[in-house]
């Protein structure tokens, strides 16, 4: 039996024009609350943006069967991309405007499958530790009965953003 999904998503030059010119916090708390649509890959997994403070981001996904792989759950590819994104964008909220970041290293470990039963997922990124030229992030990928289910230890490399 086939299914169908069908999804848009916003242009990614204006949320990164936009981001350009902002301070890393303000840019996650528009994004969260509308103001520049969800990235693509937002729209492709179906995650979304529900909180971001100052090293702090929480992001939500509901793991539909759309992301299985062939045994009957979801790739880990997802959770790594969920992983990925917290821990990256918890950074993000420290820096300043005109300063961008990219993952160097990200640092898997899978504990539990996930699966459409466990509905929402929430994936939780922290900082635990920013200086002038990297950063080290954390993440962690739980159930809603709050049981961890992937983690993930990720380093990034900060730099200026030209023009």
């Amino acid at each position: 039996m086939e299914q169908t999904r069908t999804y848009t998503w916003t242009d990614p030059r204006q949320q990164n024009e936009a981001g350009r010119a902002m301070a890393g916090l303000e840019f996650l708390r528009l994004l969260r609350a509308g103001g520049l649509g969800r990235a693509p890959m937002m729209e492709t997994l179906d995650f979304t943006l529900v909180a971001a403070d100052e090293g702090h981001v929480e992001f939500a996904c509901t793991a539909g069967e759309f992301l299985y792989n062939p045994i009957g759950v979801v790739a880990g590819g997802v959770a790594a991309t969920l992983l990925d994104a917290a821990a990256g964008c918890a950074i993000h909220t420290t820096l300043p405007a005109g300063i961008g970041y990219t993952t160097v290293d990200l640092s898997v470990h899978y504990l539990r499958p996930i699966t459409t039963d466990l509905g929402t997922i929430r994936a939780i990124g922290t900082v635990l530790n920013r200086g002038r030229r990297t950063a080290l992030g954390q993440a962690e990928v739980r159930d809603g009965a709050g049981r961890l289910l992937a983690h993930a230890t990720s380093s990034c490399m900060l730099f200026p953003i030209d023009g």
